[in-house]
Parts: structure tokens; sequence; C-alpha cells
């Protein structure tokens, strides 16, 4: 097991009518507010007039229309409304894209440089405005750590923002919220915290018994409620845990003991920045194509305990246990309704090459990942997702 270091400083507020806080933990940190969100489902919820009617007494500005792969022209805007406004405190409503738009904002309203500076140098990051959060999308578990992603429009990259001062203050997490979401964004949300996890899982140091084990159970966890959400959306029970299992699953509590790069979303986060598809569809598509690639007799054991573990594969020889778990990823990613092919969301092959050197010149994914890969394999992983 490797050291590691465990300090998650976020408030997590769970459940239902947690929101009610909101005024109580807001003043702490002063009265101008920066309302953050990104399309009209907090209106048609009624959740944008609570949240106001909560706020009467600050001051509060907005910026609205924060994209599903977050852009860097709205982290300029909401830098500039910060800096114009004297904003002393953010407040993100939405899922991951809304809350990592506002970290890259707090981050960048206290920055004199340009913002995408901050994303090719963490060191510049100083100071940051504190960030509170309203949750109505579990997947990203940005809820409870201190990343962000961000996409730059001009230069095709999409690429994190990663800073111990970017961690929320506060976070509200309601179930309840996630009664109206889409099912196609319950899916979308369920194959991202499989990956999340799956992403720590498959590492290259197994010693870690106890956070595989509880790795394990948040990915059951995703099995078992995902396309219940989906079937019955306000049953709580099931949004619940999704939701805690989202948090869970990337607020560094199942990496502690492994470490080491991850391997399909430097993938993914390349096609998205090209394409602007659903995060979580291009997970879909690559996530069983990478499992079959990187399959050998080194890697074995451990996709076999995880065909095991997850998803109760009984076959007692380890090659075709290991086989059978990556069928059934398939499975359960089409039990959702998710494509299983590029081809399928109007991506071809054109940019195969250069999206293949991208991912890897972006990530340590040729030098710490599970299972090395360079620029030709990418590529091979591509051309088998088409």
């Amino acid at each position: 097991m490797n050291n590691f270091t465990f300090h998650i400083p976020t408030d997590i507020r769970f459940g239902k009518d947690q929101i009610q806080c909101l005024p109580e933990e807001l003043k702490k940190y002063g009265k101008n507010v920066l309302l953050v969100y990104g399309g009209g489902s907090i209106k048609r919820s009624g959740l944008y007039d609570k949240i106001r009617d909560l706020l009467k007494d600050f001051e509060v500005s907005e910026l609205s229309g924060i994209e599903p792969n977050p852009k860097l022209t709205s982290v300029e805007k909401g830098a500039a409304i910060c800096k114009e406004k004297d904003i002393q405190v953010i407040l993100a409503v939405g899922g991951g894209s809304t809350i990592d738009a506002s970290k890259h904002i707090a981050a960048a309203a206290c920055y004199d440089g340009e913002p995408w500076e901050l994303v090719k140098d963490r060191s510049l990051v100083k100071k940051a405005l504190p960030v509170a959060v309203v949750l109505t999308i579990c997947a990203t578990g940005s809820e409870m750590n201190s990343g962000a992603v961000i996409s730059n429009e001009k230069t095709h990259e999409k690429l994190e923002i990663n800073h111990p001062l970017l961690y929320p203050k506060l976070s509200v997490c309601d179930p309840t919220y996630l009664y109206t979401l889409p099912p196609e964004q319950t899916a979308a949300g369920a194959v991202d915290i499989l990956s999340h996890v799956m992403e720590q899982y498959f590492q290259s140091n197994d010693e870690a018994y106890i956070t595989d084990v509880l790795s394990e159970a948040v990915m059951k966890t995703v099995v078992k409620y995902a396309r219940k959400a989906m079937d019955e959306p306000q049953n709580y029970e099931a949004r619940s845990n999704l939701m805690w299992a989202s948090t869970v699953g990337l607020n560094h509590l199942l990496t502690v003991g492994k470490g080491g790069a991850w391997s399909v979303h430097p993938i993914e986060h390349v096609i998205s920045a090209y394409y602007d598809i659903t995060h979580g569809v291009g997970l879909a598509i690559l996530t069983p194509a990478w499992m079959e690639y990187v399959l050998s007799d080194k890697t074995v054991l451990r996709f076999a305990r995880f065909a095991r573990e997850v998803f109760g594969v009984k076959e007692t020889d380890d090659a075709k246990a290991a086989e059978l778990g990556i069928e059934k990823v398939r499975e359960f990613n089409r039990s959702l309704g998710m494509p299983s092919t590029l081809t399928e969301v109007g991506i071809l092959q054109d940019k195969f090459d250069e999206m293949a050197a991208e991912a890897v010149r972006t990530s340590g994914i040729s030098l710490r990942a599970y299972v090395k890969l360079e620029i030709s394999d990418v590529k091979k992983i591509l051309m088998n997702c088409r």
C-alpha cells in the first residue's frame, strides 16, 4: 500500500431540505454571491426560485448557460463578473460541468493573467474565491474534490485544473433534486461514476485491499441502482445511493494507497474536446474497448476479480471470467441505452491520429497508467470503437 495524504475540507449536507442551510453558511464568506448554473432546468423545477428566496438578503449576480463540457469562454465571463461585482462567494447549482466552471472561475477571479494559464500551470493558483454547491446531477464527484475539467474551444484541449484551494466549502446534496433528470442524463452519470471507480481500481498496486473492497462496493451500487433510477425517477433509495456513490467515487477515498495515471478518461477528454459529445457517452464506448485491449496474462487476475466481485460472475477459469466481466460492462451500458460505437455518435476515423497523439501528450497514459499506452495503442483502441 502506497503512502498517502487524505484531507477533504468540504462540508457535505446530504438529504432532503438541506438547502435551508444556505443563508447561514454563505454569509460566512460575504454578501456578494455569483450564482452559476446551466440551462433552464433549475427554473422549471422551481429550484431557482427557492434559492433566490433563500438569498433574498444577499447581492446576487448570475452566470447562466454553462455548457455540458464547460468552456473556457464561460470561465472568462465568470471571472470578469467576479472582478466587476466584487464577488465574495460562488454558488454553483448543477452538476459537474457547473461546479467545474465555478472552480476555475474562483481561481481566475483572483488572478491577473489569462484563466487558461492556471490550467497549464497549477502553481500559478495562489488564491481562490470560496465555492458552494447545490448538486442537481450525480456523476463527476466534483462536489467533494479539488479538480475541474475545462475545454478550450480554440485549441481543442480539454484539461484539468486541480488545486487544494478549489475544494468546495459546502455541498448540498439532496437526492430529490435528481427526480427531474432526463433518463439519458441519469444513464451518462452512472457510466461516469462507474468509470471513475474503475480508473482507480485498475492500477498497478494490488495490495490496497481495503481500498479495492470499498471500490467494489461503490461499483456494485451503481450497477444495482442505475436502471432503477431511470425506471423510477422518484425512487429515493435509488437516487440517494447513486448520489453518494458519485461523491465517494471521486473524493480521493478510493485512490488512497494506490495511485497512477488514468487510462480511459484522457482518451475521452480528447474526443469530447473535438466533438463535444456527452462525457458519459464517450466513456461507455471506450471502456469495454480499453478493457479488451489491455487484458493479458499480466492483468487477467485483476479483471477476473472485477468480474466476480462487481458482476457476480461464477466462472472459475480466470481468463473466461475476465472476458465475461468485459461483456457484463457492455451489457450494463446497453441496459442504460448507451451507444457502443463512435460511429453511432457521428465520429469517424479521420481525426484518430491527432486525437491519439493529443491523449498521450496531455496525460500520463504512456508513463504511469495501469497498462502504458503509446500513440499507436490509443489509435488501435479508437479503431476498435468504430
